[in-house]
């Protein structure tokens, strides 16, 4: 009988929706109030990473290889929130849960692709940091600002051909039931659920995603801290850690605002079965707020890009009394 149904689907002519409803969002209890908290995440997330891509791109002593990596960072958290969140809040403030076939795969693609992005430049900033305390004396030979282009090239180039993989596997498959995607966006999983025949090959890319842009970069940073623990044990000056470890603090801070809120999401549903609401705020929140944290995080922990915002404010020009009087 499986051999029967199997020759039958193969047998199906592949149907392509006019349209996909994404319907995760709707229900949900004082909707309102989501949308305004995405509006001033979104407002925060592109101010905030654009005056870090200004920063550096103007200040000449920015322009090292740490710096090339925070850059494509802010550039990602600008991709990743457009990608994201204006459609969130079209759906939220006009009921809009309709979204084409072929604008649905973009959406995936554009989605995955800078969410790839931030999670590999977390991996090479710790790769940075790896190398400037564990091998201090070879620092400018292995990083520098041409090596640091061609890699993240490389990141960019072979993170697209991935994501456009995956994407394009899911033309192949049938819809011939529902529409319906269970999510806040056209979301690779929920998508591929709904086909009528053998998705197989969808599921293990999922599989492949998450371990090359989830599990993978936990496991590398995890590993690099660890050497970068033991290389600071040998430090004999307590004054000689701190300092060492403050150049850590602020990647630190945007790996746990990264991938602690996507595991603790993910383990909860594994877990405790989240209702569909609670799954879907959750797992939107978790992609929404870190573009919004970064900024703040090198603004505030990141004494170079301090010192040149707190520079700027005490050199602005003060107003004249013509202008006061007006």
């Amino acid at each position: 009988m499986s051999s029967l149904n199997a020759s039958f689907y193969q047998n199906i002519s592949i149907v392509h929706p006019e349209y996909f409803f994404i319907i995760g969002l709707s229900g949900i209890p004082y909707s309102n109030y989501y949308y305004i908290f995405l509006f001033i995440t979104y407002f925060i997330t592109i101010i905030g990473n654009s005056i870090v891509l200004l920063i550096i791109v103007l200040e000449r002593s920015l322009h090292s290889p740490k710096y090339i990596g925070v850059f494509n960072l802010a550039l990602a958290d600008i991709g990743e929130t457009n990608a994201l969140i204006p459609n969130m809040m079209k759906t939220l403030l006009f009921d809009s849960q309709y979204i084409s076939y072929n604008a649905c795969l973009v959406n995936m693609f554009f989605v995955f692709l800078f969410s790839s992005i931030q999670s590999v430049t977390l991996v090479v900033l710790a790769y940075d940091r790896f190398i400037a305390i564990c091998l201090p004396l070879r620092y400018h030979a292995l990083v520098n600002n041409t090596s640091m282009v061609l890699v993240f090239s490389a990141v960019w180039a072979f993170n697209s051909s991935i994501v456009a993989l995956m994407v394009s596997l899911i033309t192949r498959l049938s819809f011939c039931e529902s529409n319906m995607i269970q999510s806040y966006f056209c979301d690779h999983g929920p998508v591929y659920r709904l086909a009528c025949n053998d998705n197989n090959i969808n599921k293990f890319m999922a599989f492949l995603i998450t371990g090359l842009y989830l599990v993978a970069p936990l496991v590398i940073i995890v590993l690099s801290y660890l050497c970068i623990f033991f290389a600071l044990i040998k430090i004999t000056t307590w004054q000689g850690r701190l300092k060492a470890l403050k150049t850590c603090v602020s990647h630190l801070l945007l790996v746990g605002i990264y991938f602690l809120p996507l595991f603790c999401t993910y383990f909860a549903q594994l877990l405790l079965s989240l209702a569909p609401n609670a799954r879907v705020i959750s797992t939107s929140l978790a992609y929404a707020i870190p573009p919004m944290l970064n900024p703040i995080i090198y603004v505030l922990n990141t004494a170079e890009i301090k010192d040149i915002v707190q520079h700027f404010f005490k050199n602005r020009p003060a107003p004249s009394r013509e202008n006061l009087s007006k």
